[in-house]
């Protein structure tokens, strides 16, 4: 047989099945893959509605105990990453409900997580000896390593969206978690005591980080509500956004935590956003309201209590059919620290 005579591409195979018992693989084989001209997110949009997610919570109710399951939570994962327990690449979401009388026991762990209170108050988060009464709408984060349990000592079940870096942690290889002595931390300081030392536009005089995350670890909805509402009276609406805020850390003007980011935004009725891309996938909130998210062609009907997800540089807007308040989470910080963030309007 000739030289011209051999299938190259068969040559090729050959030569790929010999170097592969080698565990070694041709770039050129997956370069388009690795380094694609834009995000091809495997994540798809999807909602989960809490209206038929609330009755699976109280039948987890039922059926486990708070102490029992350490977190009970309803993953929120992506269709298009079965199996991951992610809702995007690098982000977790989930639903957790705490019963009257039921303690969440104390533990730390170094992913990164927060709270959007979604139904029922008179619950409470304890993080470092400091407790917050829980209201919807209210705002909680709980730092890397930082202890935190969660309680119920009212009268009505109380859920919550949880969101962590659980994806960014497990794909590092830096994962660690500790398990308290005590079910409930002992109380150390007053409520509201980290909001009234550092979320007044004011740092104690002898303030040193002790983290990358925010020293204020509770959002109160109705300071974030009112902030809204001023912006709406003061202008116009932003084209695309409405009225969007981004949570920050007080002491530094940074993100709550180095991982997350988290914002909120005012959707007047009738508000007709124009198109717009990011390069982070962007799970949404609504707190308020209610209207369509347009995710290129597919519209996607919300109300108050639903949790919905939009894929990176998938082009996206908002169709307010009354005034809607939207809370959002994202793993922007990162991408901007690596530099390769991107936006871009219509």
């Amino acid at each position: 047989m000739t030289q011209a005579a051999i299938d190259p591409r068969a040559e090729r195979e050959a030569y790929y099945r010999r170097i592969g018992q080698a565990h070694m693989r041709p770039l050129w084989e997956v370069l388009g893959s690795l380094v694609p001209e834009r995000p091809q997110s495997p994540c798809v949009p999807a909602i989960w509605r809490y209206e038929q997610i609330r009755p699976w919570l109280m039948e987890a109710g039922s059926m486990i105990s708070a102490k029992e399951a350490v977190r009970r939570v309803l993953i929120l994962e992506n269709p298009g990453l079965p199996g991951s327990s992610a809702i995007t690449q690098s982000l977790f979401a989930g639903l957790q409900l705490i019963l009257p009388g039921e303690v969440a026991p104390s533990h730390r762990h170094t992913q990164s997580a927060l709270r959007l209170i979604v139904d029922g108050s008179g619950a409470y988060t304890a993080v470092e000896g400091e407790r917050v009464t829980m209201h919807p709408g209210d705002f909680i984060i709980t730092a890397s390593w930082t202890w935190h349990d969660h309680g119920n000592p009212g009268s009505r079940p109380v859920v919550w969206l949880d969101g962590l870096d659980i994806p960014i942690v497990r794909f590092l290889d830096c994962g660690f978690a500790e398990n308290a002595h005590e079910d409930s931390q002992r109380v150390a300081r007053p409520e509201g005591d980290a909001l009234a030392r550092y979320g007044n536009n004011l740092l104690p005089i002898d303030f040193e980080p002790q983290s990358l995350a925010s020293p204020v670890f509770a959002y109160p909805y109705s300071r974030t509500r009112e902030t809204l509402e001023q912006l709406r009276h003061n202008g116009e609406p932003h084209a695309v956004h409405g009225y969007k805020m981004q949570f920050v850390n007080p002491a530094n003007g940074g993100y709550p935590m180095p991982s997350i980011a988290a914002f909120v935004q005012l959707a007047p009725a009738g508000f007709q956003g124009i198109d717009y891309r990011c390069s982070d996938s962007v799970v949404f909130h609504c707190i308020e309201g209610g209207g369509t998210m347009v995710v290129d062609a597919e519209r996607i009907a919300f109300t108050a209590k639903d949790t919905l997800v939009v894929p990176s540089w998938r082009a996206h807007r908002i169709e307010a059919a009354a005034d809607s308040v939207l809370f959002s989470f994202s793993d922007r910080p990162l991408q901007r620290a690596l530099g390769v963030w991107r936006e871009r309007v219509a």
